[in-house]
């Protein structure tokens, strides 16, 4: 079934370590209406979404309102502590989440 959409026109601008499923999906896009591929990236937007909120540190994830409120005032303890980091330490540690 993946065969069915390889690929072989080699005029088209493809990298060429493009897996087969990669390619059934491009090609599968590429036929959609405009509005139906639309909803599919928003949908792949929504998985790499869950992916990364099923993988993040259990810290940065705000589960309800109370949650939210107690992670704040714990922030706030912790700047009055001197317990904080650089903005460049901060961001390197999202990016290992992502």
């Amino acid at each position: 079934m993946w065969n069915k959409y390889i690929i072989e026109d080699k005029d088209e601008e493809r990298s060429p370590n493009m897996s087969t499923q990669k390619q059934e999906l491009y090609h599968v896009i590429e036929t959609l209406p405009e509005e139906l591929a639309v909803k599919v990236l928003e949908y792949i937007e929504y998985l790499k979404f869950v992916s990364i909120t099923n993988n993040a540190p259990h810290e940065l994830i705000i589960e309800n309102e109370e949650d939210f409120i107690s992670k704040v005032e714990e922030g706030i303890q912790d700047v009055e502590r001197g317990n904080v980091c650089t903005i460049d330490e901060a961001f390197s540690e999202i990016e290992k989440c992502l």
